[in-house]
Formats: structure tokens, sequence, C-alpha cells
């Protein structure tokens, strides 16, 4: 089993901008549909591995993105 966190966002220009700002900072990200188990305003989530938690959370706070939360997600496969 593998472990990502999955960052859940109130808009989707807040999905865009953290997308940038991960990429650039170099981490490995994928959009997805945000998962059934977590609600959300919007409908997109970012997948990061959890491993990165800190070093995402600490980078988001710093960079003031507006993000609704983090959570851990266990997965069996790969999306």
């Amino acid at each position: 089993m593998k472990a990502y966190g999955v960052i859940l966002f109130h808009t989707t220009s807040g999905v865009m901008q953290t997308e940038k700002l991960l990429l650039k900072a170099g981490f490995v990200i994928k959009l997805l549909p945000t998962p059934r188990e977590f609600s959300s305003d919007c409908g997109i989530a970012i997948r990061f591995e959890w491993f990165q938690s800190e070093s995402v959370q600490s980078l988001l706070t710093q960079d003031n993105i507006d993000f609704k939360a983090v959570h851990r997600l266990n997965v069996q496969t790969d999306f």
C-alpha cells in the first residue's frame, strides 16, 4: 500500500496556483478528482507522496496559498 497526501481546495484557481508552485519547487504531483471520502468546494485535488507532507504544507503556508485541507490517502495501486 502506498501513502499519498491530497490537498483539497476551495477554488479551482487555488489548485492552479498550487500546481505551479509545487512543480516549480520540484515536487512530483498529480491533479485528480477529489476523492469521495473527502468533501471539498472544488472538485479537483492535488496528490503528492505522503513522506513530503511537511515540506508541502510548509511551502503552502509560506506562500499564503488558500487551501482547505491536507489528508493522507492510502491506495492499493497508482491512479
